[in-house]
């Protein structure tokens, strides 16, 4: 399909530099399959769903994966975007040109990494040197890795070390957070809980390919970056029990419904999983892991805007956006949200 079909204007005004306090008092639009469109607010989620329905969020966990530093006397930009091993990760690189393989790479703190290998989609393979965990590392020379079109706006501070991370977080790996799951509270949990609707926890990376432009101007031509994620065998046995009694199956976050959808079978079960996914969801895909989604609103021509187009229509979710621009709901990753029911 052509990438144009999923281009919209968004007046930048309705981007959001920050999340609404609380996080659970953002709007959230309802989208049924069909009939009118539906302004509610977060809280209203328990009431939209039914017991037995189960919500299934993502418990990564973003880490400082923003680097800035030197190789000789250039400067460069590092986004960290998924673990190879102990000591290396895959790497996207501003100013890559100034930097060739074997270089040694300088960041704050007396970190430095070696640009191992050149890989074909322009990325680097960095090696961290030292004996301290990777992790370490970074809490001492990383920042936040906020997506561009807040960083690209004001500068990254404390307070994005709380905003930026889930009620959920607890597996460091992340670069992005599933920010679908950032209007949660303890509240809002205890509500969903009161009204019989269960909770499921997974785990995938998000890697920094989210943040990365469709260049292709066909999405036959675009190729997704992987990352790794994990669905573990009792999760998916209560998954697959929940909707043989007939609950439901809500994604929080299209980083829960991509690895569901990895993970699911062409009976529509869900199989446990470990490993890598660079699944691509496009109009047409046939869904067989999830019966919904809630989600924050995404860039126009994104990979997520396809997919949010897959699960509901095309047309179906340009009138939805087209409705949250004229209603001025906040776009993005700091956002509002909504509640995708096909």
């Amino acid at each position: 399909m052509r990438v144009d079909l999923f281009d919209f204007e968004l007046p930048q005004e309705l981007i959001a530099l920050r999340p609404v306090r609380p996080r659970d008092s953002a709007r959230m639009l309802y989208v049924p399959g069909e009939g009118p469109f539906e302004d509610k607010g977060v809280r209203d989620l328990p009431s939209l769903l039914g017991s037995g329905d189960v919500l299934v969020f993502n418990d990564t966990r973003v880490i400082p994966a923003q680097l800035e530093g030197r190789r000789g006397d250039a400067r460069i930009g590092v986004t960290l975007h998924k673990r190879e091993d102990l000591r290396r990760w895959q790497a996207f690189i501003r100013n890559a040109k100034r930097v060739r393989k074997g270089d040694q790479l300088v960041f704050g703190g007396g970190v430095t990494a070696i640009a191992e290998a050149r890989l074909p989609d322009g990325s680097f393979t960095l090696f961290f040197q030292g004996d301290e965990p990777v992790e370490v590392l970074l809490d001492r020379a990383g920042t936040m890795p906020l997506p561009p079109y807040i960083a690209g706006k004001r500068g990254v501070d404390a307070q994005d070390l709380e905003d930026y991370q889930t009620m959920f977080a607890k597996e460091d790996g992340a670069v992005a957070a599933p920010t679908a799951s950032l209007h949660f509270t303890q509240r809002l949990v205890d509500a969903i809980d009161a009204a019989g609707i269960a909770r499921e926890m997974l785990t995938l990376h998000v890697g920094a390919g989210t943040f990365l432009p469709v260049k292709a101007d066909d999405t036959d031509n675009h190729q997704m970056h992987a990352e790794w994620g994990r669905i573990t065998p009792d999760v998916a046995e209560r998954l697959n029990a929940a909707r043989a009694a007939g609950g439901r199956i809500i994604a929080v976050g299209t980083t829960s419904l991509r690895l569901l959808e990895s993970a699911a079978r062409d009976d529509r079960t869900i199989a446990p999983f470990e490993g890598d996914t660079d699944i691509f969801i496009t109009p047409g895909y046939r869904f067989k892991g999830v019966d919904g989604l809630m989600t924050n609103f995404h860039l126009p021509k994104s990979t997520l805007m396809m997919l949010v187009s897959a699960l509901m229509g095309r047309e179906r979710m340009m009138a939805a956006y087209t409705h949250a621009i004229e209603q001025k709901y906040r776009f993005y990753s700091y956002g509002d949200s909504s509640l995708l029911l096909p």
